[in-house]
């Protein structure tokens, strides 16, 4: 039987038995995924259980100290330090838990004997015997003392283990949805943090220059700071529907200050809108957008829209972009103009109007000579029995100038009577001949002049008549 001194100088004290666990499997799986053998076996026989990986065998050679190199260079394996191996079997001494590690190499066992040149200092030693089997594949480890809890305890520090499954894969890992009432942050599959805030967890692949640094021996202790930016570029890099809608829904809780902590990202926020308005009939309003404009939002469902209620500085950064398709986002002023585009306006003939609504109709030209005659930018005066809904102002549409086909359409009802129709016309006309829209104060000033000039031409003809 030969000795191999381990060389522990430093024996991790805050590790439990179920840490030493986790690096022998995590050495498994990676010898699983380095040689594409079958999956790690983790039994119970009897009281003990047992470890096993198909790989290459392990070899004494493999419990020096060097970081191994065909892990460093490979970005997707669990373990980077080859000393995590030796922390584990330091731990399972400390802990009273008796280890066998098997492999067609040879046996090895643990034991205390005196340092090389030193007869009065004990250190552990690996016992390495001749193999029981030298046909043997992979490698297994036996422990006797080791619970069924330390197993599971272990077991839950892998993403393959817990039960949560993988929403969707990027370049930059995975994004995992979540199982209990907290997040987890896992590298390459192995847990390294948990966040009690976030919305999904998360498993890291591509690992960054602070991520490598902030991975320390004991795997734990690692801060957001280090995985941040990985966490955000995988949310960014994310493509589902099931992803986006989850992200958006907790979206609106920012109204109420209990989103996810992924939700405070306005980039994240973003990517969200664009991913729902490629893939689902969408309209993102303001809370104070629902308010002021309920029709709008009645017509916008009856529509077949989603409603999607968004913070307010997130509707100004969406405001006249596009998504990912270039489709562009469907927000409260591109729903209105997809309206307005859309709508089906009822002419209505003037020989079909009733008595009284064409002798209304009839004092067009009289009405028009009032402010100097129908302008030439008018082409054409109709009529129809609906008007498309001015949701912005909230107000009942009832006339519209419409500058594409130059021609002022009038509300029916308006014709019930001189006044209301007269009064109609007047407003289009300046419109039409001003340019101006209802808000404008430009239009205001020459709707005022207008009504001037109107009362003017009144009054001098009135005068005329008793003179």
């Amino acid at each position: 039987m030969k000795q191999f001194d381990l060389n522990i100088e430093k024996i991790l004290e805050n590790w439990e038995t179920y840490h030493a666990i986790r690096e022998v499997i995590a050495n498994a799986l990676d010898e699983q995924f380095l040689t594409n053998t079958k999956d790690v076996e983790i039994t119970k026989q009897g009281n003990n259980w047992h470890i096993r990986d198909y790989g290459r065998g392990l070899k004494y050679t493999n419990l020096t100290e060097n970081e191994n190199q065909e892990k460093l260079s490979n970005s997707k394996v669990i373990g980077k330090f080859g000393i995590g191996l030796k922390d584990a079997l330091a731990t399972f001494d400390r802990k009273g838990v008796l280890v066998l590690i098997k492999s067609k190499y040879g046996d090895i066992t643990l034991s205390k004997a005196a340092k090389i040149g030193f007869a009065d200092i004990f250190t552990l030693h690996a016992s390495i015997s001749e193999p029981v089997d030298v046909n043997f594949v992979g490698t297994e480890f036996i422990f006797d003392g080791v619970t069924d809890e330390d197993i599971l305890k272990a077991k839950q520090l892998f993403l393959k283990f817990t039960g949560e499954q993988i929403i969707e894969t990027t370049k930059a890992g995975d994004i995992v949805n979540r199982v209990g009432s907290t997040g987890k942050i896992y590298i390459n599959g192995v847990k390294i943090a948990e966040e009690e805030n976030f919305l999904f967890s998360y498993n890291i692949t591509q690992l960054t220059a602070a991520i490598k640094k902030a991975l320390n021996r004991e795997r734990s202790n690692v801060g957001r700071t280090a995985y941040t930016d990985s966490v955000k570029k995988i949310l960014l890099e994310c493509k589902s529907t099931d992803v986006a809608e989850k992200l958006a829904n907790d979206l609106q809780n920012l109204n109420y200050g209990n989103a996810h902590d992924e939700l405070s990202w306005i980039d994240v926020q973003e990517h969200a809108v664009k991913i729902l308005n490629q893939n689902k009939n969408v309209l993102f309003v303001s809370t104070s957008d629902i308010i002021e404009h309920p029709d709008m939002i009645d017509e916008a469902k009856k529509d077949g829209h989603q409603i999607i209620s968004i913070p307010v500085n997130l509707t100004e950064r969406i405001k006249g972009i596009s998504d990912y398709s270039g489709k562009p986002i469907i927000d409260i002023n591109r729903f209105v103009t997809n309206y307005n585009d859309s709508f089906k306006y009822e002419f209505i003939a003037i020989e079909n109007l009733n008595k009284d609504e064409r002798e209304v109709f009839n004092f067009t030209d009289e009405i028009l000579n009032l402010i100097g005659g129908k302008p030439n930018i008018v082409k054409n005066i109709k009529i129809s029995a609906t008007l498309r809904k001015d949701f912005l102002s909230e107000n009942e549409t009832l006339g519209i100038w419409d500058s594409n086909t130059n021609t002022i359409i009038i509300l029916r009802k308006m014709l019930n009577s001189i006044s209301s129709y007269a009064g109609t016309l007047i407003h289009e006309i300046i419109h039409a001949k001003s340019g101006f829209g209802d808000v404008e104060r430009d239009f205001e000033k020459k709707l005022t002049e207008t009504i001037g000039q109107i009362s003017e031409k009144a009054l001098k003809k009135k005068k005329s008549w008793f003179s």
